[in-house]
């Protein structure tokens, strides 16, 4: 999927993705991670996702990586906070008091420019990608986080009747792109009220991804 169909959606202001508040998953599991305040946790796709604000409000540092400075600019904007901007390689990196956040190709994004992370929460990055992108960006994550653990969201439906983004990522999916590295733990399956997009029945699972013991 090409960057400029994420650049239009959010010229255009086609951002249904986009939540009001934090997501209900986030705030029921987010605990099973078990980390302690401060710690740091990535975001990959974020947007200007509210869960950023419901994770500084309760004392954790923020990292995330997202396509459009259009989405940053707003996700600042609706902080209160005015950020540093300074481009670094491919990257553009906003930084302020507990938030870093680089704007553009997250494949772009090193371990050396993320800098050490406690867990990803990943609610809007795997299922925003294609197939044939997904496992790349399984590997690429996991190698810049240091195999972090994951608190995943994922969505399944009859793709047929409708096609992503977000697109269907199964339980085999899950377990293909991260079984190998984590423990994976089904936490809660719910159904989409009115289906996705109010066009097919879905259902929204949230994943704890922890690292295998060997």
């Amino acid at each position: 999927m090409e960057a400029s169909f994420w650049h239009r959606k959010w010229e255009r202001g086609e951002i249904n993705f986009h939540e009001s508040e934090a997501n209900p998953l986030l705030t029921t599991h987010f605990e099973k991670l078990d980390l302690a305040k401060g710690s740091r946790v990535f975001l990959p796709l974020c947007g200007k996702t509210r869960d950023i604000a419901w994770l500084l409000a309760r004392g954790y540092r923020i990292a995330g990586a997202e396509l459009s400075g259009q989405a940053i600019d707003a996700l600042f904007q609706e902080l209160g906070v005015k950020p540093e901007i300074a481009r670094i390689g491919e990257l553009t990196h906003y930084s302020a008091d507990d938030i870093d956040i680089w704007v553009g190709d997250i494949f772009d994004v090193s371990a050396e420019y993320l800098g050490p992370v406690s867990a990803i929460y990943d609610r809007a990055a795997l299922v925003a990608l294609p197939a044939d992108t997904r496992q790349k960006y399984a590997l690429h994550l996991m190698q810049i986080s240091g195999v972090a653990p994951q608190l995943l969201i994922t969505y399944e439906y009859d793709q047929s009747v409708i096609d992503g983004p977000p697109f269907s990522v199964n339980e085999d999916e899950v377990e293909w792109h991260y079984g190998a590295a984590f423990q994976l733990q089904s936490l809660e399956t719910k159904q989409i009220a009115g289906g996705l997009k109010g066009k097919v029945a879905s259902t929204e699972t949230a994943w704890l991804l922890q690292k295998a013991k060997r």
